[in-house]
């Protein structure tokens, strides 16, 4: 059994509107007749007494509206919406343009589009244009006519001053007025800095949730109006909470997601203008590509990302991520090369990042790459000296990254394994696989993939890697991005 419609569906409105028109109601009469039944906003009730969807009153408020000179008004189904709602939460206050084409659209009177609401709170300039303007096109003791509005004479004189006068003011308390100010600016983005560091050290998907909760503040902000100056500050706020979200989607296993975010968070970069949005942006996006196995593609960001002036580390990182990708092709020289330059831009490097956390690379984390570029090209030697460094330097950071502390030890094991210690192996290996299954992203368990391969070498044989083998497999089964990858969706029951 079907459950009653909701009072004001479109079935009741449909029915009404066809009672009252057959009754010989005028369209007046109708919109208020919804207006009171189903308690609606004077301008929706409006559009709902002639049957409209928001997309065909808009096409006839842009048409209307060119019947007026220099009044032209481009709207949407968005627009009409938001200027139905206004001055409730998610609105747009309609400008006097808008009010006439409406009328002129809805052939009704500008009053009726405005109740008691609407004029305590529209601007006062405005509440004295409308009344000038009104007074011109309605003779006094003379109503004007329900079906249609009469287009006003074009003021002179003196009045045509005081009207340009008027009309100046109205725009400039629109400008004038923010959504948002300095001290909220503020705190966004200390936000985000909490988000990037807490992402170090705390569950992935809690912390995806916090992160996506306030990327959606922040654009709601830019949808609404403030200064240039601010509008930047939100972009680049923006940018920096996409980019944590491709990040995170990376690491959780959903690539093609992660490329959304990344995307993004590009645009958000370029919007604002800012260098060093840009350069960690695309070095989250060569990240992605390199987990996704555009390899090539993975070099092109971070050698693009190095082209920006930028301050803090995020020129070492592209260094590091560019020897990364080289070395997974096979381009020893090339891999070597990129990781001294992550050096030399380390030496050179004199102030500090201004997110931090993931958006930030420590000297561990450079000696981790290190240590996997040094794995794959061979020198099993070196790779465990950096792998080494890369442990005693988190030792001395005040916040240790769980994902890049596994991956060091991951490394030092593929060394111990590369010269036939499998216990060392084992022993590398013991913190790796004593995270719990929250804590198991999807670089650490492809690391360890890598490694279970190389298990099954000649080199690495014995009675230890059997309890090695068991213990990798065990691990990969119950990590972070399957468990994510296998979790009901929304239709699920």
């Amino acid at each position: 059994m079907n459950a009653p419609s909701k009072p004001g569906s479109k079935a009741d409105r449909d029915a009404l509107r066809h009672d009252m028109a057959a009754a010989g109601c005028a369209l007046a009469d109708i919109a208020i007749e919804m207006r009171t039944r189903f308690k609606m906003r004077p301008r929706e009730a409006c559009r709902h007494a002639h049957g409209w969807t928001l997309q065909e009153a808009a096409d006839r408020i842009t048409q209307g509206s060119t019947r007026r000179l220099g009044e032209s008004v481009a709207a949407d189904a968005s627009l009409v919406g938001k200027w139905e709602k206004w001055p409730g939460p998610s609105s747009r206050r309609p400008s006097l343009s808008v009010l006439f084409a409406m009328a002129e659209a809805y052939s009704c009177r500008v009053e009726d589009l405005l109740d008691l609401e609407d004029r305590r709170v529209l601007p006062e300039a405005d509440l004295h244009l409308l009344t000038h303007r009104l007074s011109t096109t309605e003779p006094s003791g003379t109503p004007a006519a329900a079906s249609s509005i009469v287009a006003p004479s074009e003021p002179t004189g003196s009045h045509l001053v005081r009207l340009a006068a008027d009309e100046s003011a109205t725009w400039a308390q629109w400008a004038e007025a923010s959504n948002v100010g300095d001290i909220a600016l503020e705190q966004l983005m200390a936000e985000t800095r909490s988000l990037a560091s807490d992402y170090l050290t705390s569950d992935p998907v809690a912390l995806f949730v916090r992160t996506r909760a306030l990327r959606d503040r922040v654009f709601a902000l830019l949808e609404g109006h403030q200064y240039p100056r601010q509008s930047t500050d939100l972009y680049v706020a923006a940018g920096y909470l996409c980019g944590l979200l491709a990040w995170m989607s990376s690491d959780l296993g959903q690539l093609r997601d992660a490329d959304t975010q990344g995307r993004t968070a590009w645009l958000c970069a370029e919007l604002a203008g800012h260098n060093n949005l840009r350069a960690w942006v695309l070095s989250t996006r060569s990240k992605v590509a390199f987990w996704d196995g555009r390899l090539r593609e993975a070099i092109n960001f971070a050698r693009r990302g190095a082209t920006y002036r930028t301050t803090g580390t995020v020129a070492v990182l592209l260094a590091c991520q560019e020897a990364d990708a080289w070395s997974e092709l096979g381009a020893q020289d090339e891999a070597l090369a990129a990781l001294a330059h992550a050096e030399d831009v380390r030496a050179a490097m004199s102030s500090q990042d201004e997110i931090g956390g993931i958006f930030a690379c420590q000297p561990a984390r450079q000696e981790n790459y290190a240590a996997a570029v040094q794995l794959r090209v061979g020198r099993h030697t070196d790779a465990l000296r950096s792998a080494d460094n890369a442990i005693a330097l988190l030792a001395v950071q005040p916040v240790r990254a769980y994902g890049t502390e596994a991956q060091i030890h991951i490394s030092q094991a593929a060394a111990h394994l590369a010269s036939g210690e499998a216990e060392g192996a084992l022993e590398a290996l013991t913190p790796v696989l004593a995270l719990p299954p929250d804590h198991r992203m999807e670089p650490v368990t492809r690391r360890l993939s890598e490694l279970f391969t190389s298990i099954g070498r000649p080199r690495a044989s014995g009675t230890a890697t059997v309890g090695l083998r068991q213990a990798v497999e065990e691990f990969c089964v119950h990590s972070a991005p399957r468990h994510f990858a296998l979790s009901p969706g929304e239709g699920s029951p």
